[in-house]
């Protein structure tokens, strides 16, 4: 086959890379820059960021893999982007950012409950779906903006995403891949357009059309590179940008993982199971499968909020010493931590964590709880007990979508910056009892991105020749079904009751804060 090069752009949380990718899925060359910081917040549970500090750093990267692979730079054939999720900007008539972006991570609420009929309230009220949809109106970053900044909601133009403000700064085009379109907005996954304003969730969200991008197709081009931006970038002049997927989407990809007896993990800064099939089919109720990026399929998904995050939180606070040790060494504090995982026996001695430090739509009050501590615990266990707690979470989602979708899965693909880990692999495979597989890279998102860009310039005539060419199984871990034996008992007799019996104080807790807060 004849090598074949695109760009391709991943803008995470943390950071932001530029890859040049050939057709055999091979990362020719990266360039990374740090998000420092992630984000900012002026206000407690607040998460903001300047929405050009994304471009900066995209342009810093490619410019700096320009640098790098000069002549592999000159045969870039086209580009494609993916960034994080439901992070938005409010630009004007001109496309300038009125505000900085909301993130994520940003857990602000709005006030008060959908404007909609009586007789639509009590539809939801019968198939209980009244409060899921009260807390993803507080939830929207929309309703809070019009809400607390009415001039500046006013004054929007569009309400982009992060994919799509991106999109319009490299090419002057203000549109968005299918794919990406997944946060608190009114799009419609099932027909992969806007939702209809007499939809019966659209107050949820209620933007107006006009504030709406144009929805592309992923495979199909979105623009070309402007002059600005070829400067900004030193990409040439006029190569196409290629719709492709949000992170998660193209990560699920970038795995191979487009049949459904196939599970993803992602064990990145959010932590999420997914998988692909043709069927719409909710992962929990009322929470839609998202438009897969290849046309006609959809990725059920459940999430863990801060997942791989979590790892970042317990460096900062508790592992001041491996960070030290890992500088003087010049390796990541992560490689010395996960070493030290052997030194602890499955289930941790009896030390369970429940992660939910950033809860979901149907868990709204819960909060982050470990139980089981004794005096032989110590801070290695804590960093166990996190791994496998996110895993628990992971197995739940994982179960609850093998019930809703009538099927099992075979395997499972790891990717994100968990999965360079052997140790945590192999914990994975011990825990779901599956046989873990590990592609030739844990930048799976940028390789599923890469894959739309090729689909796009024609390179392969689909998704399914594009996985078979550019994707390849490193590593396999095959699980200990001893350990799966404890893991079992774990999961069962304890993890899974932990939520049921805690639910009840989250609550109060809840409850306390904002009532607090309020009065404040």
């Amino acid at each position: 086959m004849e090598e074949r090069i695109v760009l391709a752009f991943d803008v995470g949380t943390q950071s932001s890379r530029a890859l040049l990718v050939n057709n055999q899925g091979k990362i020719l060359g990266k360039h990374q820059i740090k998000h420092v910081p992630p984000y900012t917040s002026a206000q407690p549970d607040w998460a903001e960021q300047r929405a050009d500090f994304y471009y900066e750093n995209i342009c810093q990267a490619a410019q700096g893999l320009k640098v790098q692979l000069p002549q592999i730079w000159e045969r870039i054939e086209a580009v494609a982007i993916t960034t994080i999720r439901d992070t938005v900007v409010c630009v004007d008539k001109k496309g300038k950012p009125l505000r900085p972006a909301i993130l994520w991570l940003d857990k602000r609420m709005a006030k008060g409950r959908p404007k909609i009929s009586q007789m639509t309230r009590i539809m939801f009220k019968a198939v209980g779906m009244e409060e899921t949809a009260n807390v993803q109106f507080q939830k929207s970053h929309c309703n809070w903006i019009r809400q607390n900044e009415p001039k500046i909601w006013e004054g929007t133009d569009k309400y982009l995403l992060l994919s799509g403000y991106l999109i319009y700064k490299l090419t002057g085009v203000m549109a968005d891949a299918a794919a990406s379109l997944v946060g608190h907005i009114p799009f419609d996954h099932q027909t992969r357009s806007w939702q209809k304003k007499t939809a019966l969730t659209h107050p949820v969200f209620d933007v107006e059309s006009e504030k709406l991008c144009d929805v592309v197709e992923s495979g199909e081009i979105l623009g070309r590179i402007s002059e600005q931006a070829s400067q900004d970038t030193g990409v040439p002049v006029g190569l196409p940008l290629i719709a492709s997927g949000s992170d998660k989407a193209c990560e699920i990809l970038g795995m191979g993982c487009i049949t459904k007896e196939k599970a993803a993990i992602g064990l990145g800064t959010t932590a999420t199971i997914t998988f692909t099939m043709d069927q719409y089919i909710e992962p929990e109720r009322f929470i839609p499968p998202y438009a897969s990026i290849i046309k006609g399929c959809y990725n059920p998904e459940i999430e863990i909020f801060r997942g791989y995050w979590l790892i970042s939180w317990f460096k900062k606070e508790f592992a001041e010493k491996e960070m030290r040790q890992a500088e003087e060494l010049g390796v990541s504090a992560e490689e010395l931590l996960n070493q030290r995982l052997r030194e602890i026996p499955a289930g941790c001695e009896g030390l369970l964590f429940q992660p939910y430090f950033t809860p979901n739509v149907t868990m709204p009050t819960a909060r982050g709880a470990m139980i089981g501590f004794s005096d032989q615990h110590t801070r290695i266990h804590i960093y166990r007990a996190i791994i496998e707690g996110i895993n628990f979470a992971l197995m739940d989602g994982m179960r609850l979508m093998e019930k809703r979708a009538g099927h099992t899965f075979k395997e499972i693909y790891v990717g994100g910056g968990g999965s360079q880990s052997d140790e945590i692999c192999q914990i994975t495979a011990d825990m779901f009892g599956l046989p873990v597989v590990r592609t030739q890279t844990y930048e799976v998102s940028g390789i599923g991105c890469a894959m739309a860009a090729f689909v796009g310039i024609g390179a392969f005539n689909n998704y399914q020749q594009a996985v078979e060419a550019m994707v390849q199984k490193k590593d396999v871990f095959q699980p200990d079904m001893r350990q799966n034996k404890i893991y079992k008992r774990l999961y069962e007799e304890v993890y899974k009751k932990i939520y049921g019996r805690l639910a009840g104080l989250y609550q109060t807790l809840y409850d306390i804060y904002h009532e607090d807060a309020d009065a404040n």
